[in-house]
């Protein structure tokens, strides 16, 4: 006997998981020619805000914890587009900052937003309340 809780289609974290993989999957051809994963994109596209940033507020800003971010920037670090240094006044800090070549990458990624809203079926205003809401869920307090 099927449980109505527990129909597929009565969940609001599917249709959340299955929209995020779709999104996620359509970056892949404009990352790919930049060597980034979609991960390694969005904490591009934070360094390109604020050029420096501890990975304590690195992994605050993007949802993700430091298992995640840690090999993920060591790749970002090998491929030359950041560096990684503890501060000398708190060695527990690791500040993470755009080197040259990350900085250079920024020009390269410019029109992926714009290409990307071109697979979005929302009107400006279906995007904005979506993106309000997905917020008012990331920012709940548990």
């Amino acid at each position: 006997m099927a449980y109505d809780c527990l129909k597929l289609d009565n969940q609001l974290c599917f249709p959340l998981y299955a929209a995020s993989h779709k999104l996620t999957k359509a970056y892949k051809p404009y990352l790919d020619p930049l060597g980034l994963t979609y991960t390694q994109y969005i904490t591009m596209m934070v360094l390109w805000e604020e050029h420096s940033v501890s990975v304590k507020d690195l992994g605050e800003r993007l949802f993700l914890d430091s298992g995640t971010l840690t090999p993920l920037l060591k790749r970002l670090e090998a491929k030359g587009l950041v560096s990684r240094e503890r501060l000398k006044s708190d060695e527990r800090v690791v500040m993470i900052t755009l080197t040259k070549d990350g900085e250079a990458l920024e020009e390269s990624a410019c029109d992926i937003p714009a290409a990307i809203g071109q697979c979005v079926p929302l009107s400006a205003e279906e995007a904005t309340e979506l993106y309000n809401l997905l917020y008012k869920i990331l920012r709940k307090e548990d």
